[in-house]
């Protein structure tokens, strides 16, 4: 299994990551940009990107759903900080629903922030 995650990635025609990049889930983390500009990415990147960027489920879902480029939420000029916050409690589409136990209401009011100042960037 150790060799199935990087020889996908470059069979995909990117470079296989290197073990220190891995956090958490090896099999989401593994392939994820996990950079940050303000504390507000790095709640994004810690608690969505691995659905939510690269190879993500949510991503990939996502682009079959919404136009062209739209499948990446930090892309998307439509999102409102209660959307964000009401999909996130609730669940959406095949998105479960996130609790306060995995997600405080502060965090994801960050969270949602983020993603509307950057869908409209």
């Amino acid at each position: 299994m150790g060799l199935v995650l990087p020889l996908c990635a470059i069979a995909a025609g990117g470079a296989a990551p290197a073990k220190s990049d891995q956090q958490g889930n090896a099999g989401a983390n593994s392939l994820q940009d996990r950079s940050y500009k303000s504390e507000a990415e790095k709640l994004f990147v810690d608690k969505c990107a691995m659905c939510h960027r690269n190879f993500g489920m949510g991503t990939v879902i996502l682009a079959h759903r919404v136009e062209k480029g739209q499948d990446w939420l930090e892309r998307r000029p439509d999102l409102t900080v209660d959307f964000v916050k009401a999909a996130a409690r609730n669940g959406i589409g095949n998105m479960p629903r996130i609790t306060r136990g995995d997600v405080s209401d502060e965090q994801l009011d960050s969270i949602a922030r983020y993603l509307e100042k950057a869908g409209k960037q």
